[in-house]
């Protein structure tokens, strides 16, 4: 019965997604209505269904998807974007300043959480995601700096953030070890290396291959979208069978396959003609993962509103709702404000690049992780808890709020 019900919600969202769109309705805002009558319906069973291996396994599956859709979907040909200066303060200055800034605030307001833990609070409330607020980084009321930074920040941070989510994880301990920080860091590295290496392999390879390959004629429009949407899960699979790190290795072979996409297009150009063909081509590639991704995203949206139930009938502290609304506000804000000084960005622009942060589908998952891979009591319970807590607040604040905020933005140039 829920997978009717929730098939039921997908299906009503979809015939009404324009209609629901002109009044900033989107997919999430509908998933996690009908994720909260679900949750009436099937009562504490959330709980334990989440705290399973199969819940876990699907979530890992998930990620992997939308870290390789998030480094595939960042905009312009250059790795940072047109504004690499500004885009390295926000990933390199920022993020990390917003983490410190939630472990310290973590540490003031939930005393009784361990520093590991609050590191794998903070990785899951600091990455930004414009699942809530689609639209954001396509709205001309925003100027052409702010879609660009956004963007990249958007696409690249939750990749940045996993391998310290693990080495978080790893440091607070599953259910039958702890870690020291060495110890932690000695496990987490490895892991990544093989990642980097197997995600390079994999993207770069597939990606020349595709190019090879449509060149000989080989290949079919519907051959080569499933194409895209095999090659992170046969990176994540693959780099979990060499015992390393599956999402880092989807971001990074994300990354390669993107760019190997592009010399395509550019060996295209350089021979004088198809390039606009090419390019058209290789956007309609991602277009099936970019569908799946999204209805996995929506699946991930239900969770939350079933979860919503669970958190109500548990109970929350003040101190939990007031750390999610700092996350969303001031934990982003202040780093952002300071990282971009100095910069050409006008006062209007830098105040929209740090308000316009949404929290969605990355953290969900990340949360998700957290709450079925640590130990059941106060910490799974409080990262959950502050999970669902901040992404409810996100739809609220950037899913119904973004378009105000953009107009106040001066319009794109021509």
């Amino acid at each position: 019965m829920t997978t009717i019900l929730g098939l039921t919600a997908i299906v009503l969202w979809s015939l009404t997604a324009h209609r629901l769109s002109r009044w900033n309705v989107g997919a999430p805002v509908v998933m996690v209505a009908a994720g909260v009558g679900l949750g009436f319906l099937v009562g504490d069973d959330v709980g334990a269904a989440l705290n399973t291996m199969t819940a876990e396994f699907v979530a890992e599956v998930i990620l992997a998807v939308l870290l390789f859709v998030d480094a595939t979907e960042v905009r312009g040909g250059r790795l940072w974007g047109n504004h690499p200066g500004t885009a390295a303060r926000l990933l390199l200055v920022a993020l990390p300043l917003s983490l410190v800034l939630a472990m310290l605030l973590g540490a003031l307001l939930l005393p009784d959480v361990s520093w590991a833990v609050l590191l794998v609070l903070a990785c899951v409330v600091v990455p930004i995601d414009f699942a809530p607020a689609e639209g954001v980084v396509r709205d001309r009321g925003l100027s052409w700096r702010v879609r660009n930074v956004l963007n990249i920040e958007g696409g690249y941070n939750d990749g940045i953030v996993t391998p310290v989510f693990l080495f978080a994880m790893i440091l607070a301990g599953d259910r039958f070890q702890e870690h020291t920080p060495l110890e932690a860091l000695a496990t987490v590295v490895p892991f990544a290396v093989k990642a980097v290496v197997v995600g390079t392999l994999i993207g770069t390879t597939v990606g020349w291959l595709v190019d090879v390959c449509a060149t000989a004629g080989w290949m079919t429009d519907q051959s080569r979208r499933i194409l895209v949407l095999a090659v992170p899960l046969l990176t994540f699979f693959t780099t979990v069978a060499v015992q390393g790190n599956g999402f880092v290795a989807s971001f990074v072979s994300g990354i390669a396959f993107r760019f190997a996409h592009r010399v395509f297009i550019a060996r295209k150009a350089r021979q004088g003609g198809g390039a606009a063909e090419a390019l058209a081509r290789s956007r309609r590639d991602f277009h099936l993962l970019e569908d799946v991704s999204a209805q996995l995203g929506m699946t991930m949206w239900l969770v939350v509103g079933m979860c919503a139930v669970l958190v109500i009938g548990w109970g929350f502290s003040w101190q939990a709702l007031l750390f999610a609304l700092a996350a969303l506000t001031v934990l982003r804000a202040v780093p952002v404000s300071l990282a971009l000084l100095g910069t050409r960005f006008t006062r209007r622009e830098r105040f929209l690049v740090a308000a316009l942060g949404p929290r969605g589908t990355t953290s969900i998952v990340f949360g998700l992780l957290a709450y079925n891979g640590l130990p059941d009591g106060t910490a799974a319970d409080t990262i959950l808890v502050v999970t669902v807590l901040c992404v409810l607040c996100s739809v609220v604040l950037h899913g119904l709020g973004s378009s105000h905020l953009a107009r106040r933005s001066s319009p794109a140039p021509p």
